[in-house]
């Protein structure tokens, strides 16, 4: 009866916890140092809502420190980028990255559509569906117009977009469907 005992179940509980603290630690932790880099370290608007963000979710002080110290550093070359895409049923989904490396989210990314039967987009050929508004935690793209997808193509949509938000690069992911 091996694997039954209490620990192996919290064991298993708290491995699943700590891997989803962690894909979100990181993404905050780079938006953290990104907002670092463009206020030089010091306190601006934009530093301060990421750490409110990083707070929310109980970010421990030192991770959040480190983060922007990391920013603060001449060395650190991130970079936020869009890419825009249309996914299945005709719905347009655009995607932020923040990424120490173009060329290799980018090529993550084109995996990931080619492997699900899709291609990226040009520039500009989903945005034209949104518009860029602010909100409380920044800004977001909110869809114009919306595209009615059936049962299968929205489940086609729900798995890619689940894919590209298992990216680490991968900050968020909008989709104008229904």
């Amino acid at each position: 009866m091996s694997g039954h005992n209490k620990w192996t179940q919290i064991k298993r509980q708290k491995e699943s916890t700590d891997a989803k603290k962690s894909k979100i630690f990181s993404k905050l932790s780079r938006n953290i140092s990104v907002e670092a880099k463009l206020s030089g370290g010091t306190d601006s608007p934009g530093l301060r809502a990421a750490i409110e963000k990083a707070k929310k979710v109980n970010m421990p002080k030192d991770v959040i420190e480190r983060a922007v110290k990391k920013g603060s550093e001449p060395s650190a070359n991130m970079e936020s980028i869009t890419y825009e895409a249309y996914g299945p049923g005709g719905a347009g989904i655009i995607i932020e990255t923040l990424t120490d490396s173009r060329n290799r989210t980018a090529q993550e990314i084109k995996h990931i559509f080619s492997k699900n039967g899709f291609a990226l987009g040009g520039i500009g050929s989903v945005a034209w569906a949104f518009s860029k508004e602010n909100t409380p935690e920044g800004q977001a793209w909110k869809p114009n117009s919306t595209v009615a997808l059936s049962d299968n193509d929205l489940e086609l949509l729900e798995k890619l977009v689940e894919e590209l938000e298992d990216n680490d690069d991968i900050q968020e992911v909008y989709t104008n469907a229904e």
